[in-house]
């Protein structure tokens, strides 16, 4: 077992470090809310633009592709050539996107916005993490950091559930961007006094064929399952993508082995605390944003509640999560981040569980009750995977480690609602082709998603224990 050495609480920050990690923070929560906020506004949207039904997904699906696949790329960028730099010609580049995609006057005027919003996500995540890191000193300063930008990117994703609808309801579409516009012309005016510069040492040579091969394969895996939350996994762009993806990731692996200076290094993937860290990340923000995604379809197509009720159970979900989120970085320094990260997922596994108790009589007090449970161990599982996957590296590797990280938090939101959306979808019509009706239909694929939700989430902390039993943490 693991010997657990007890520190100190997170120390609280100065002024200036506040405003610091405000800056960074307030940026990856846009992008964070950029992720969810147009799922409600899409009906409205393609009426507005002429977009139809069966093209509505690359509203979202436009976005997800760039942002997820360019980031370990954006990372390297961010380490050679300045990550304030690149952290502010992403900020740039996402709000002008946004006013873009506020403007929009065509399917491809808004889809070409939505697109270069997610190239400015990619650079801004991976750059404004290892900002963040070599800003705070590893320890309690940097877990205090870490805890706030956790918490605030799993409340923008749920945040953005909530105010789309809003949003929508209220002002139209063109609202759920124009907010985007405000927020990254917020950050943008303080960002240039208050952050500053941070590189390698030694500028490395770029490695082409590895930034080709991993940038190439998340994007093939993303736009596979994207388009089978739509298809089904059985349609023919579906399987060449998913077959893409898995060919170009190993030949990935590949040139990485033999690159005197690669992309990614082996060596760091090798550490326990990379790998287990980093796979109890993914799996905590795929599945968790996959129960918001279940429990709207369950309050709004089941038990008929509309957008303002669906948001005010979402909002006590946000407001456990964020006591979560405060508690986490405590924790984390008296029994160390692995065991929290153990904990964080067996608590979000347990709770969402207990969620498949829902009917279609009535069950939104057990959507209350045990899916703020459940968040609130998916923040100790943020807070901790983020600390478990950065921690004993040098700032030379921060980039990297960091841009595994935010890889790990963006892919995650990105293929988690398509795959039990997939599954969800398949169970409906199933059900409705045996004669079932809608509610019962939806009941029942809700039902398969969140025990696989739970299931997955429980396999991943067995997992991750055994994986980071050996890591003895020194205080």
């Amino acid at each position: 077992m693991a010997t657990v050495t007890a520190t100190p609480a997170p120390a609280a920050l100065g002024s200036r470090s506040r405003l610091v990690l405000f800056v960074l923070c307030a940026a990856q929560f846009a992008v964070a809310l950029d992720f969810s906020i147009l799922n409600v506004a899409l009906p409205a949207l393609g009426a507005d633009l002429g977009i139809g039904q069966a093209n509505l997904q690359w509203g979202v699906t436009a976005f997800a592709l760039p942002s997820g696949g360019f980031l370990l790329l954006s990372g390297r960028l961010a380490d050679l050539y300045g990550r304030r730099r690149i952290f502010l010609i992403g900020l740039a580049a996402f709000t002008a996107a946004s006013v873009l995609a506020t403007v929009a006057w065509d399917p491809a005027s808004f889809l070409a916005g939505r697109v270069l919003q997610g190239l400015g996500a990619a650079l801004i995540v991976p750059s404004g993490m290892a900002l963040l890191t070599t800003t705070f000193r590893e320890g309690p300063e940097r877990d205090r950091a870490l805890g706030v930008s956790g918490l605030l990117l799993s409340l923008g994703f749920t945040a953005g559930m909530l105010l789309g609808g809003v949003l929508t309801q209220a002002l139209g579409w063109r609202s759920t961007m124009a907010l985007n516009v405000l927020m990254g012309a917020a950050v943008l005016a303080g960002a240039p006094r208050l952050l500053t510069e941070s590189r390698l040492p030694e500028r490395p040579r770029m490695d082409v064929p590895g930034a080709a091969t991993i940038t190439g394969g998340l994007l093939a895996l993303i736009y596979a399952l994207s388009t089978a939350a739509q298809t089904g996994f059985g349609h023919a762009d579906v399987l060449a993508g998913l077959a893409a993806g898995v060919l170009l990731l190993a030949a990935f692996g590949w040139i990485e082995s033999r690159a005197a200076q690669p992309l990614v290094s082996l060596r760091v993937l090798r550490r326990r605390t990379v790998a287990f860290g980093n796979l109890g990340g993914l799996v905590t923000f795929a599945m968790m944003s996959s129960v918001i995604f279940l429990s709207t379809l369950y309050l709004q197509q089941v038990l008929r509640l509309g957008p303002g009720e669906s948001g005010l159970v979402f909002g006590v979900i946000g407001l456990a999560a964020a006591l979560g989120g405060t508690v986490a970085p405590r924790v984390a320094g008296r029994i160390g981040a692995p065991r929290t990260l153990l904990a964080g997922l067996l608590i979000q596994a347990v709770f969402t569980a207990a969620m498949l108790g829902i009917g279609a009589g009535g069950g939104t007090w057990l959507v209350v009750l045990a899916g703020s449970i459940a968040c609130f161990g998916h923040l100790w599982a943020i807070v901790a995977y983020s600390i478990t996957a950065t921690s004993g590296l040098g700032d030379e590797e921060q980039g990297l480690a960091t841009g595994l990280v935010t890889s790990t938090q963006q892919v995650g939101l990105t293929v988690g609602i398509p795959l039990l959306s997939a599954l969800a979808s398949s169970r409906i019509d199933g059900l409705r082709a045996a004669g079932h009706s809608f509610a019962e239909a939806t009941l029942g694929g809700v039902r398969l998603g969140l025990a696989t939700d739970a299931a997955v989430v429980a396999a991943t902390a067995l997992l991750a224990g055994l994986g980071l039993r050996a890591w003895r943490r020194v205080g």
